[in-house]
């Protein structure tokens, strides 16, 4: 009886074959087996939560929107560069921007996918 083929790995930008009925490569496995640390682990406790509610009241309107001459409301503090890790970085407001979630989640999946911001 023959096997089925090999797929490609389901994480964006992943080409990596695996076995059909499988969903990730070894390397993103543990990324969507929820092996990722709280949030409240990775910085956004209260102190995060204060932080970006003052931010979006001060910069109320989603910046990628703007450039397209639309007047959206930000519901994201998004990190311009991703701090992976680093509180510099994350608590360095320059390196913050308002954006709407459509926004941040085409953001961010850009970045996922790109191997520039990869460990």
């Amino acid at each position: 009886m023959p096997h089925k083929p090999n797929v490609p790995c389901k994480h964006p930008g992943c080409s990596k074959l695996i076995p059909y009925g499988c969903y990730y490569c070894e390397e993103h496995e543990a990324l969507h087996r929820g092996d990722r640390a709280s949030s409240g682990k990775r910085g956004y406790n209260s102190k995060w939560q204060r932080a970006r509610t003052r931010f979006l009241h001060q910069h109320p309107l989603c910046v990628e929107c703007q450039k397209e001459g639309r007047l959206v409301k930000a519901t994201v503090v998004d990190h311009i560069k991703p701090h992976r890790g680093d509180p510099v970085l994350f608590w360095d407001e320059t390196n913050w921007q308002p954006l709407c979630k459509p926004c941040h989640d085409k953001k961010t999946w850009k970045e996922d996918s790109n191997p520039v911001y990869r460990f």
